[in-house]
């Protein structure tokens, strides 16, 4: 269906109809000139982010489903990275033509599937038409108590350095995709390029020939057999509630907290710059999938480059009193890693090899300026 049929406001009807509030603290949804929200004695959390067609995500190897999943769970981890819950999110796009009703119902399949999995009401946004791709803005809106949020700036020397998860796994899975994508042009421009040859010679059997070429390329779908992790971590990322909720459970409050989205390094930067603190990172300790270390040395990228840079793992990367040492022991098997840890400022900000060589840690990861 043509989106010019139902125009603005009878889109946002469409895809909207059936959203049902969830949070005692929303109090008005969609429907009107703004949502109304109540926290009483708590703390209120907001975030939000922009993504751009061809900056930020590519739809040619990304479904719409798969980016409004993605798009919301960006958001929700930078709430839990507050240690914070999140409650709402309002959701605005500009449309560009090529789009149609189907695609922004995908789009909304994998934007609710993200928040009906944190009990997120959406209840909100805006869309607008686009001459130049698509482009997304949401904004989530969070609460917590004002003691328990936790900021960048609150690392302590002697303090752990701390990941969840693993790391690298995301880029690994975009440079697969790359891969696959660069390839795929390369043949059918190869193709084109046989078919403009065969009609310039009036050869209309090998134009024929080199058509149904193209029509099989086109069809064509890589094998990913063994790499599945890989593209998950990439195409359907997950905001890491749970473990905010594991630390919780075992009585441990982080001093300070980032999620890892534009890659570690750049992250651990972060917060020593606002804690005014170094680090001492090992690099032994980066918890790394079998999965990505297989597809770095098949690309020929060194692995701890990949999980120091690559960004868009979602995990969270925190600091907690060297006191809580023994309960993050107990929570290696739950997928919590002790790193490093931090240290005075003027010990700069290190990283640890396997042959205890020190290396100054500096922002290779993403950049969405550049």
């Amino acid at each position: 269906m043509e989106i010019s049929k139902l125009g603005e406001f009878g889109l946002i009807d469409h895809i909207t109809k059936d959203i049902q509030l969830n949070n005692a603290s929303s109090i008005f949804g969609i429907g009107d000139d703004c949502a109304v929200m109540h926290y009483p004695n708590t703390e209120v959390l907001i975030t939000t982010d922009m993504l751009m067609e061809g900056i930020h995500f590519d739809l040619t190897y990304v479904t719409m489903q798969e980016l409004g999943y993605k798009a919301a769970m960006e958001n929700i981890s930078d709430i839990f990275a507050m240690n914070g819950t999140p409650r709402q999110m309002t959701v605005s796009m500009a449309i560009g033509k090529r789009f149609k009703v189907e695609d922004i119902e995908a789009f909304y399949k994998g934007l609710r599937s993200a928040c009906d999995k944190w009990s997120i009401d959406i209840v909100g946004g805006d869309t607008t038409s686009s001459y130049t791709g698509l482009a997304i803005s949401i904004t989530c809106i969070g609460e917590a108590r004002k003691e328990d949020i936790v900021y960048r700036n609150g690392a302590k020397e002697t303090d752990l350095v701390c990941v969840t998860g693993d790391l690298g796994a995301a880029y690994m899975g975009l440079q697969l995709l790359e891969r696959e994508k660069e390839v795929y042009y390369q043949q059918i421009d190869d193709i084109n390029r046989k078919i403009k040859e065969a009609q310039k010679a009036g050869n209309e059997e090998a134009v024929k020939h080199f058509q149904e070429q193209g029509s099989h390329i086109a069809n064509f779908q890589p094998d990913f057999a063994g790499k599945e992790y890989l593209l998950e971590r990439q195409l359907k990322p997950e905001a890491r509630g749970d473990m905010i909720q594991l630390l919780r459970e075992h009585n441990i409050r982080p001093t300070a907290m980032m999620d890892i989205s534009d890659g570690l390094s750049s992250e651990l930067l972060h917060i020593c710059k606002r804690s005014n603190c170094g680090c001492r990172i090992y690099e032994k300790n980066i918890p790394i999938d079998y999965q990505t270390a297989i597809m770095a040395e098949e690309l020929n990228i060194n692995v701890t480059t990949a999980a120091m840079n690559g960004g868009e793992d979602y995990e969270l990367l925190f600091t907690c009193p060297i006191g809580d040492h023994d309960k993050l022991q107990d929570l290696e098997e739950a997928g919590v890693k002790q790193i490093g840890y931090i240290t005075k400022p003027e010990l700069g900000v290190r990283l640890i090899s396997r042959d205890q060589q020190e290396f100054d840690i500096t922002a290779q990861g993403w950049n969405p300026l550049q």
